[in-house]
């Protein structure tokens, strides 16, 4: 395999070189960790504001004032915006895909380490930009954090769809470009860099599941891009991509010939593979661990491997499962409700594998493992909702209720972010050097899985009985207000959710400064990160390149001294 000779071999020594505008991988790293930590607390923030407006209407809060109903549009469009693109996308793959990719698969750096930083300071720059939304005049987009025209086409359509849904969209354009760049130096990274015997075969399926979502961005945010540049275009130079003939306001706009469905195949077709961009790391994270802590190799790793393949190509083919309201052809519809109901096939392979690593394993229960199982459990459950909203004929009666807003969030939103915690506590210790707590870590886990159950499984009931979603309060209709006892329960739940998350982030940051000391292996784990000092070097494995035998999950090896075998042990006849 090829290693690149400009890897910057000495590390530098001034603060901004080191710390600020670094081009070493755990530093950018680390910066798309942090920053995604920061956007995970305003996404809740504004969500908890939604939910004490829905059950408490009338409430006025301090520094928020009344929640009126188009501010609360704009605080649905701005968590959505900012959970989906600077937490789902950001942290799995920016944080800890930049991270480890390289030490995985023993490299000493990014393939394009300028690209890198330049990708990561790109992402920072469209996070302030979405924030500044907030504070110019009318204030944020309140056209939903799928932006559908002619809504957000026509600056005149509602308050904050002025300079707030530009700043939106140019938001978003710019993610898009950093998402780019991080994309190409993932593939050029994972096919260019690996070292000597680390064929694709013996790759962890972590890094499998960031390739195949590096494949995934490439093809889907230049299509986002595209599309955000023509809404741009349709807001501020006159042009019809989107924007039919309407008229605003008793008013006819200077638009005509646009379809405002132009819009929805372009965004969707983003929009389904981002639903895997945001879940494959969490899977390749999950199937790590569940075999590390299970002692046993993982069940099945080339079915994972195809099976992750076939998601990632599946997924670009489903996008109108989201269109089934728009009166699309019921033969498309028929096409698209079957290709989902196929992308279910290699979510189940999965599932079924990962149960089967654990099946008769000697399991440790330790904080990340109880993340990644919680993972399979959201992951099913939330799961299962699919295939109903991939029949037409429900789809129809449920699109528009909480059902949806039940599904998503649980297999997209909070499965992902268990991926994240238990990533966070399974590569802290190698991270920083230090361990986190055990104990505080199986608290905060058993509250967070417990509320995210309690906040977005009674969604589903709500959705079956007519619940609607994207409405500001529910006094005005007379069926509504006998589900305002299931939006108190969740609004509840949500409080306690969101206050147990300072469990979390008090631990991290505890336990980055005051942990115990880590070992360079605490966990027994047989892939690359493990071999090297904790924290890495600043080139990796000090200027030794590993020369990798064996496979990724080598545990319970018949003859080996240890329950498990590292990729860079010396070959012996046993393995698997």
């Amino acid at each position: 395999m090829a290693t690149s000779a400009t890897v910057h071999a000495h590390a530098p020594q001034g603060f901004i070189r080191k710390y600020i505008f670094s081009l070493d991988h755990k530093v950018i790293g680390i910066q798309y960790f942090f920053l995604a930590v920061t956007a995970v607390w305003v996404g809740m923030f504004l969500s908890l504001l939604m939910r004490i407006h829905l059950y408490w209407p009338n409430a006025v809060l301090p520094l928020v004032g009344e929640i009126k109903p188009e501010m609360y549009l704009s605080l649905l469009t701005m968590h959505g915006t900012i959970m989906v693109f600077f937490v789902l996308t950001t942290a799995p793959q920016g944080g800890f895909g930049n991270y480890f990719l390289p030490i995985q698969i023993g490299a000493p750096d990014m393939a394009f380490p300028v690209l890198n930083m330049l990708s990561f300071w790109t992402t920072f720059v469209g996070f302030v930009v979405i924030l500044a939304a907030f504070f110019v005049q009318g204030g944020a987009p309140l056209h939903g954090w799928t932006g559908y025209p002619p809504l957000s086409a026509v600056p005149q359509a509602g308050p904050g769809e002025g300079l707030g849904a530009d700043l939106w969209i140019t938001s978003i354009a710019i993610f898009c470009l950093a998402s780019l760049m991080g994309a190409l130096n993932f593939l050029t990274t994972t096919l260019d860099m690996r070292a000597k015997g680390m064929t694709m075969m013996r790759m962890p399926l972590t890094v499998w599941s960031w390739f195949i979502t590096a494949i995934l961005g490439l093809l889907a945010f230049g299509v986002l891009l595209s599309a955000g540049i023509l809404l741009l275009m349709d807001r501020n130079l006159g042009t019809s991509f989107y924007v039919p003939l309407v008229v605003v306001n008793g008013q006819i706009m200077g638009h005509k010939g646009g379809s405002p469905l132009l819009w929805q195949h372009l965004f969707w077709f983003f929009g389904h593979p981002e639903v895997y961009i945001a879940i494959l790391p969490g899977m390749g994270v999950t199937s790590q661990i569940l075999s590390t802590f299970s002692r046993k190799p993982i069940f099945g790793y080339r079915a994972m491997v195809y099976a992750m393949l076939g998601i990632g190509f599946f997924g670009f083919m489903v996008w109108g499962h989201h269109m089934f309201m728009s009166g699309m052809s019921p033969y498309s519809a028929f096409a698209f409700s079957l290709l989902t109901m196929c992308i279910g096939v290699p979510s189940a392979i999965k599932t079924f594998n990962w149960l089967g690593t654990m099946w008769k394993g000697h399991i440790r229960f330790q904080t990340p493992m109880l993340y990644a199982i919680g993972f399979v459990s959201l992951f099913v459950s939330g799961g299962l909702s699919g295939p109903f909203l991939a029949q037409p004929v429900l789809d129809i009666q449920l699109h528009d209720t909480y059902f949806v807003v039940g599904h998503f969030h649980l297999i997209m939103g909070v499965a992902a972010i268990f991926g994240m915690f238990a990533a966070t506590y399974y590569w802290v210790p190698k991270m920083f050097g230090r361990m986190m707590n055990e104990t505080w870590g199986r608290v905060h886990f058993f509250l967070t899985l417990a509320g995210t159950y309690a906040i977005f499984m009674p969604m589903h009931y709500l959705g079956i009985a007519g619940g609607t979603r994207r409405y500001s309060q529910y006094t005005e209709v007379a069926y509504l207000q006998k589900l305002m006892p299931i939006h108190g329960f969740m609004t509840y739940a949500a409080i306690i959710t969101i206050a147990a998350q300072f469990i979390f982030v008090i631990n991290l940051f505890w336990s980055i400064f005051k942990g115990p000391k880590a070992s360079d292996n605490p966990w027994e784990a047989t892939t690359l990160e493990w071999t090297t000092a904790t924290p890495p070097p600043h080139d990796n494995f000090n200027g030794v390149t590993p020369v990798v035998h064996h496979g990724p999950y080598e545990y319970g090896v018949p003859g080996a001294p240890k329950d498990f075998v590292m990729q860079t042990d010396a070959a012996t006849g046993g393995g698997h």
